[in-house]
Order: structure tokens, then sequence, then C-alpha cells
């Protein structure tokens, strides 16, 4: 059922008639399910994909998807939502407000202060009357900004949800959360005064909201116990105190809708007396002698829906107002009249009240009363409330009014509340997760239902799980909504009641998105945490789609973090920065170490080649896999790309037997690596095939290298070879023996030494790994068959 615009085949009245389905075959006919209500979000730089089912997705944000720069609401729009921030209207006939009594003078100084520019805060005792005073100021600064008057409530509110509230109101940027250094500039462009109500915060957090905003002129309403501004806050303060005796008395008249008796004057000073004059006792009183009127018009009268029925031991146990010329009540009940006031009311309006009070002073919308209840008349309960006094307005909706929540419990409205609670709970989990609910009315029933879920929450015995399902509906609706404050606290009342009913797969859903949430709020060792427990519960549950979305969520972590897993980390360095082993960089040769082929074969290897393959190079790659410091000093200083003979060349071969192509029959295979090492392009870049420190290739002599067959050894190209240029003097080194070339299928010894060029019989192919000393052993060319067997891509550079 449409909880919103039920259907045509709602009460019996069908559209038209339903074709008969055979009993028997029921299970094969077409069973589609609801959809999944999914929203994509901006947050900062990552895209965000709210996923009731799975779990939410998060990712960064493609360029194409980026928001653009917000715009401002005009007038109409303003308009708009400022009708939608104020509470709904209560059906039944029309109120009249009470004038604002003794209030004048404040409300000049208050708007004055703001026409300068100027913060105020109003400080007042609840039940003062700061709300009314706030909508008048309201009305009066309507044209002073160029942004106009922004609403907003202050009621489980921190400064960074109601800076994100005042953005939204301003500028039209739905779907899109900026980060806080985001949110700084369009929020320096507001130009508005902000009337806040009920104010929960001050000091440091005060300070924030303000310096966010330095355009906007506030108007802040607490209670003496909020805390106060810093001492370095421009802020004025205005105290708001009771209204003096006539006031009290005028507004018991017109509350009352008559002149007060000489006996009721009498009692209306000992009321101010007792309440210090605050305007909301005199409003209650006066309902109270309104009621008494009614009563005595309608002595011994029933109302025909049994309305006064149920109630009529309870006034005769309290005070006899039926009786002609009967007593007022007492100071007593005056002071605190709130279950006289809920005795004379209907049973619509009595378990309203009843509710209220296992919410913890939420009033549900009136739209959910006659579901609540159970009587389809029950949303004028909300009239009979507002007009007693019992209720006030709290931003979009009703809460009760201050003090009466006490009066209530005092009075065993709260002895049911647990079950009260419970309906609540399953009435706004059914709501919350039917396709026709936008996420955007269930963020403004947010304070009912986050009041609902905080009740059931740890489960009691008997508990059918009410806690788990809210928040399974309720916690994405908040998310797409963009209450951000209230997605947390439906998470966190969810996992914990998970917890207590051992409802694996549930925890592993809170984890997950509690671990989303604190990652798009910057919070990366939170989201760690949340996520890896995530992982892990999915991971006892064989749930493949939750751990793949749990394991992408948590490599971002790392990348955010900076953490490249694989990479080491010099001690020292700030942790998570990877730092790839380079070679030191020498003008000396050094003797090379060998490292043992077993080390060489382990998982060090195949993790460097496949993880430090773009940060470490090919270079740094082979000196971390041989364990081999090698030189980077070999190549000349100076013009060498222009003069390829003052180039130091590392393979002696060709440098001594280019101008005879006999000598050099082509590149040649080591037999471990015939498979794997590619040679068909000889002007290619290869690692197996490169002079040291440079991408040039070396030199090959193929068929069509020119007319004369001779490979030039500075490009690699056929063709007449430019003058050849002594090289330049090196210092001299022990010469070390020229070893026949064995065949291909035999390994050929070599001698330990330096790695310095030497002379190479005719036989040595040119680029073959044993065309150096320092591939020549059983283990090296073993070493290079396993690197090349990781990626076919790469082959063991020739070393210098």
């Amino acid at each position: 059922m449409d909880p919103i615009s039920p259907g045509p085949e709602e009460y019996g009245h069908a559209g038209g008639r339903r074709p008969h389905r055979d009993p028997l075959a029921a299970d094969f006919g077409p069973n589609t399910p609801a959809p999944a209500r999914t929203a994509h979000l901006v947050s900062g730089d990552l895209l965000l994909t709210v996923n009731p089912v799975d779990g939410s997705e998060i990712e960064p944000c493609p360029p194409a998807e980026r928001p653009g720069r917000p715009r401002k609401r005009g007038a109409a729009e303003r308009a708009e939502a400022e009708h939608v921030s104020r509470p709904p209207v209560p059906p039944g006939p029309a109120q009249h407000p009470l004038p604002l009594l003794e209030r004048q003078d404040v409300r000049e100084q208050l708007v004055r202060l703001l026409a300068r520019g100027r913060t105020v805060r109003l400080t007042g005792p609840g039940g003062s009357g700061r709300t009314a005073l706030l909508d008048l100021v309201a009305d009066d600064c309507d044209d002073l900004a160029p942004d106009g008057v922004v609403r907003l409530s202050g009621i489980h509110r921190t400064a960074e949800d109601l800076l994100h509230e005042l953005f939204h109101t301003v500028y039209d940027a739905p779907g899109h959360r900026p980060e806080r250094l985001e949110l700084r500039a369009p929020l320096a462009e507001i130009g508005a005064v902000v009337v806040l109500d009920d104010l929960e915060f001050g000091g440091a957090e005060l300070d924030e909201l303000l310096d966010a905003t330095p355009e906007c002129a506030f108007l802040v309403a607490a209670t003496p116990d909020v805390p106060a501004p810093s001492a370095d806050a421009d802020v004025e303060e205005v105290l708001l105190g009771g209204l003096d005796r006539a006031g009290g008395v005028e507004i018991l008249e017109r509350t009352a809708g008559r002149v007060l008796t000489e006996e009721e004057a009498n009692w209306a000073g000992d009321l101010w007396f007792e309440s210090e004059g605050l305007p909301l006792r005199f409003v209650q009183a006066g309902a109270l002698l309104r009621q008494r009127d009614q009563l005595r018009a309608e002595t011994g009268a029933v109302d025909e829906y049994g309305v006064f029925e149920d109630v009529r031991p309870v006034v005769n146990t309290v005070t006899e107002f039926a009786d002609e010329g009967g007593p007022l009540p007492s100071l007593g009940e005056a002071a605190a009249p709130a279950p006289l006031l809920a005795s004379r009311l209907s049973a619509s309006a009595r378990a309203t009240l009843r509710f209220a009070v296992a919410l913890g002073g939420e009033v549900p919308h009136q739209a959910h009363l006659p579901a609540l209840v159970g009587d389809t008349h029950a949303d004028a309960a909300l009239g009979e409330l507002a007009t007693c006094g019992l209720v006030s307005p709290a931003g979009p909706r009703y809460r009760l009014a201050a003090g009466v929540q006490a009066q209530l419990e005092a009075a065993g409205y709260g002895d049911d509340a647990a079950e009260r609670a419970r309906t609540a709970a399953r009435h706004y989990a059914w709501w919350a997760g039917h396709p026709s609910v936008t996420p955007e009315r269930v963020s403004a029933e947010a304070d009912a239902v986050l009041a609902a879920l905080a009740a059931v929450v740890p489960p009691v015995e008997g508990d059918d799980g009410e806690a788990v399902r809210l928040a399974r509906t309720a916690a994405p609706a908040f998310a797409a909504a963009l209450r951000w404050s209230a997605w947390e606290r439906a998470l966190r009342c969810g996992a914990e009641a998970s917890l207590q009913s051992g409802d694996v797969p549930e925890q592993a859903y809170f984890h997950h998105e509690l671990g989303i949430l604190a990652l798009c709020g910057g919070r990366l060792d939170r989201a760690r945490a949340e996520l890896e427990a995530s992982i892990g519960l999915r991971g006892a549950l064989a749930d493949k789609r939750g751990t793949v979305a749990g394991r992408r969520a948590l490599a971002l972590v790392a990348d955010r973090a900076g953490e490249l897993p694989g990479i080491p980390v010099i001690p020292g360095e700030p942790e998570g920065v990877p730092v790839p082993p380079v070679p030191p960089v020498s003008d000396t040769l050094v003797t090379p170490r060998i490292v043992p082929a077993p080390a060489a074969k382990g998982l060090g290897l195949r993790r460097l080649a496949r993880r430090n393959l773009v940060a470490a190079g090919s270079g740094a790659l082979l000196a971390a896999v041989l364990g081999t410091v090698v030189t980077l000093g070999m190549t000349s200083h100076g013009d060498d790309d222009k003069n390829p003979a003052g180039r130091a060349d590392v393979n002696p071969s060709t440098s001594q037997d280019a101008g005879d192509p006999a000598a050099d029959p082509g590149p040649a295979q080591d037999p471990g690596t015939t498979s794997r090492v590619p040679t068909s392009h000889s002007a290619t870049p290869a690692p197996a095939g490169t002079y040291a420190g440079t991408a040039e290739p070396m030199p090959s002599a193929s068929p069509s290298a020119g007319a004369s067959g001779t490979a030039d050894p500075g490009t690699g190209t056929g063709g007449t070879s430019p003058t050849p240029t002594e090289p330049k003097p090196t210092s001299p080194k022990p010469t070390k023996p020229t070893f026949p070339t064995p065949s291909s299928s035999s390994p050929s010894p070599t001698g330990a030494g330096s790695g310095s060029p030497s002379p190479t019989g005719p036989g040595t192919p040119t680029g073959s790994p044993q065309s150096s000393s320092l591939a020549a052993t059983p283990q090296d060319r073993e070493t290079t068959q396993t690197a090349t067997a990781i990626d076919p891509g790469w082959a063991v550079p020739s070393p210098m």
C-alpha cells in the first residue's frame, strides 16, 4: 500500500477485474521484486553509489561527473524553501496567534543589530517565547540581505550539519556534498540573515560556524544551559526574561476567550509569581480555564463519540470542574498542568502524547498518527495538543513543550513506552522502505525515526528485529538525502542491534557502511578498521559481492593514505610513503655481489617484478633481484648523443668486429630465454640489447643494414659509417683471458673479476647474456629465466 497516494485498488475499488490465477501455478508466475533505491552522490572528489542491498560503493569521481559551480536559488525558490522549513499547520479550526506582549523593545533591538551585520545570541529559558519572537524578527529582516532569511533548527545538529544545510538552502546542488575545504568558497559568498533556533552548542564550535560565513548575520536562540560563545567571538548577548503580571493576565484572558473573574485574577497572580512570568505557563493555564468553561456548559453530557467517557473518573478525582462554581486548579496543578490538560483531550490526543513520550519528546508527523494510533481521524489530535500548549514548533516539526515530558512521565504516560517505541519502529521501517517515499521525506522525519530506533536498541527479549530492519531501511535514505549525521547514528544503532541479536550478515553491512562514511569524511584509520571488520565477516559468510565491494573501498583507503603494499619503506620516513630501492650512482667499479639462486627465485622477486615495475625501473629491478650494485657512470660526460665514438661501449664484440659482417652472425638467444626475450625488432629499445644508461638500441647486423653491410655502432642503422674516433682513454685495468664460446647447449665458464669490457671470440653472439661475466654463472641464468617467466616483456639487461 502506498502510504502517500493509495492506488485505485484500495478499499476494494479496483480499476479492473483481476485475471484468475491457478493456485497450483502461482509460483511459476512473474515475480518482480521491488527495485533497490540507489543514489549517486559526489562527496569531494569521490563518487558514492548508495546501494541498500550489498553496501555502498565508492570510487574516485570521474572528471566528467564532477559538479560545476553551484547556482544560487532565486527569490521564488527561497520562498519555497522557507515554507518547507516551517512546521505544518495542524488540521482543525484556524488558530489565531497570540500578540507579542512586552517584547517590542527587544524586537526592535534585534532588528537594528542584524541590520548592522552583527551576530546576536538570544538567551531565554524554555517557555519564554523565543521561537515566537524569532518568527517576527525574521519577517522584519526579510529584505535586509541579498540572500534573504534562512531558517535553521539546531536540535541535534552540529556546526558541520548546519553549514551543509545552509549551503543547500541557498545553493541548488542536488546530490553534491562538498568537503570542508571545498565548502569554504560558496559559504563565503552567502549574504543572508540566518535565524537559528534551539542552538545546542557554543564555544569553539560556534566560532567555526561564524568564521565559515563571514557575510552572514546570525540570530541564534538558546537556553541558559547551552555553553556561551568564546571570549573572542563578536556576538551580542540579549537576555529574554518573563512577562510582568499584567502581561500574564492578558495572555490568560486571550487564551480563555473572556475576562477573568476576581477569583481567577488572584489565581493568575499566584501563578505569575510561581512561574516567573513564563508565557507558556499562562497559555496552558488559559487552556485549563477554557476546558473548565466547556465542562460547565456541558454538565452531564457525554460526547457522542465517547471522547470524555473514559475521562470522567479522572476528572472527579482531580477536581470537580463539572460542578457549578467548582474550585479552580491548585497552584501545583497550574504550574504542571500537562496531566490535567491531557485528561480532558480525546483518546487519540492522549495516545499521541504516549508516543511522544516514548520517542523522547518527538511528536510524529500528523500523517503518521492514523497508522500509529489506529484511528483514521487521529491527525486532528495535533491541533488539540497545539491549542493547549502541550507541543511547540521545532523547525519543520513539533516537539513536546518545555517541561511537558517530565510531567507526563510522572503521571504514568511512559509506562508503556517500550511497546509504543516498538510499534513506531515497525511503522517507520515499513514506511521508510516503501518505494514511493523519497529520501527527502524520510530525512524530514529523521528525528522521530532516530528516536524510535534509539528506543529499541539494544533489543529486548521477544524482539523480532525491529531495530535492524529500521536501521537497514532508514540509513540509505539518510545517506541519499545528504543527512550524514543521521546516517551515522542509524548505522551505529544498527551495528549494535545486529551484534546483540547475532545477525552476522547485517553486522557486515553496517560495518561496511560505517567504513564508507568514514572514508568520505577523511577518517582513514576509522575507515580501514570498519572495512576490515566487514571483509572478515563477509569472507566467513562467503559473500563474494560484498567482499569485492569492501576490498575496493579498502584499496581506495590505502591509496588515500599513500600506501602501496610490496614497496619497502625506509625507517624514519613517513609511514605509507613508498621508497623504491635505487642503486648508488658512482664513477668507480665495485666487485659485484652474487646472490644465491634460491633467494632470487623466491617470492620477493615475483612481488617486486610485478609491483615495482614502474616505481623502480628496469635497472633498479635488476639491482633488487640480483642484489648487485652496478654503476651508472659508464657513459661519458658531454656530447654523447652527438658523438657516438665518445661513448664507452659495453659490448666488446660489437665494437671490435663491427667492420666484419661475418664476425657478427646476428643476435643469438640463450637457451633459457629463446621463447621469451623479444628480438625481432632491432630498432626497438629492449632491456636485453640497449646501451647502459640510455634507451638507444644496440647495433644489429641484419641483411638490410645497407650496401656495405656494416652497422653504425652509434646509430644501429646501415650505410656508410662516419669516421671512427678513438675512444676516450680509460685507466689501465687487468686484462681477462678470452675463453672460446661453447655450444649453445653448454654453459660457458667465466672468470671472477671486475665488470670491465673484455675481448671475446668471434663466435660470441651479440647482446646475449653470455657476453657478460655477470650473467655467465648457472645461478644467474636461472635467475634470468625466473624473472623472464614472471613477465615475458622483461629480460635481464646487460650489466655495465
